[in-house]
């Protein structure tokens, strides 16, 4: 039996805004079902890519095939296919929630008791029945994310193109809408998220495409990424007063381990073999280090994304501070 073609098939897609390259070569493929993650910084190409697969943009080369529909030269032939939650609400801030929600129905050509059927629905699933008859501008963010993502799934779409769905909202806020978007998909719709939070990629998707300065480095599923270091064993030592970098000497006491530096006063050590603490702390208490705190770590897809990237972790950390900030 043959296995059935995949819902979204990108190749060669380039895409280059004067002399600067946003997208370059972006080759892959998406199931029908899957939870699909893009995972890079600010910056690497992840809205300009979704903005091509949605028709907001047209490639410079490359194809799009979305449903078994030719894309590249009508960017906008499979519609009826996608909804698109952009990385800022487009939604109108004098509009009601319901709508809103009626409004953006009508724009897909529902009938108008399918929408507002479709539409009290959505709102009772995203816990916004209460707020339904208030004004759009006068939600708070986390409720402003959902109303959002629930117009891009009004028509009820095989694909849900999502882009930083959890960027400037609370923590609380955040962990609902990543429960609901797995219940998405769980409930049968294929989900391509962008994200620059590798702790949500990890936690949602099946497989994960790595890009940086618009190139894919890596495609793979989570568990085929995380596998090689399952076995690796890391420890994480808090420190003061360590302004000089002692790697060097603690490479040369220690040549079994790996030494990393992620940041001032935190040194992380992997190895094959379960790290002896003891040893370390007395080696880097006498050099004058006051050690205040030693984890042993998981290992995570965020050492993943370090070691096949180069980016440090602490650089993707400081933008999830950047609220509404679009990655390009």
């Amino acid at each position: 039996m043959t296995e059935p073609s995949p819902i979204i098939e990108v190749a060669g897609l380039a895409k280059r805004f004067g002399d600067v390259t946003a997208v370059e070569s972006v080759t892959f493929d998406i199931q029908q079902g899957e939870l699909f993650g893009f995972l890079g910084p600010n910056g690497a190409g992840k809205t300009t890519t979704i903005n091509m697969l949605t028709g907001l943009a047209r490639p410079d080369s490359g194809t799009i095939r979305i449903g078994g529909i030719d894309c590249t030269g009508r960017p906008r032939a499979a519609q009826h296919l996608i909804g698109v939650v952009p990385d800022e609400s487009n939604l109108y801030p004098e509009l009601t929630g319901s709508r809103n929600l009626t409004f953006c129905g009508a724009l897909y050509g529902m009938p108008k008791q399918e929408r507002y059927e479709r539409t009290r629905e959505l709102l009772d699933l995203f816990g916004l029945t209460a707020a339904a008859d208030r004004k759009f501008s006068g939600y708070s963010k986390g409720m402003k994310r959902k109303l959002t993502i629930a117009a891009g799934m009004i028509h009820q779409p095989r694909i849900l193109f999502l882009d930083e769905p959890t960027t400037g909202i609370d923590v609380a806020s955040a962990r609902q809408l990543r429960q609901l978007v797995a219940e998405l998909n769980r409930a049968g719709t294929t989900v391509f998220l962008t994200t620059h939070y590798i702790e949500e990629a990890e936690r949602l998707c099946h497989r994960i495409a790595f890009i940086v300065s618009g190139r894919i480095v890596r495609v793979d599923t989570v568990e085929s990424l995380i596998q090689p270091i399952r076995e690796k064993h890391a420890l994480e030592i808090t420190c003061e007063n360590d302004s000089t970098d002692l790697r060097g000497r603690l490479g040369a006491s220690f040549p079994g381990y790996a030494f990393a530096r992620p940041r001032q006063g935190l040194i992380r050590v992997e190895a094959d073999e379960p790290v002896r603490v003891g040893p370390l702390v007395r080696f880097l208490e006498d050099q004058g280090v006051e050690v205040t705190e030693a984890r042993r770590m998981r290992p995570t897809l965020e050492d993943i994304f370090v070691g096949i990237t180069g980016i440090e972790a602490d650089a993707m950390r400081k933008e999830k501070t950047k609220a509404g900030g679009g990655s390009r």
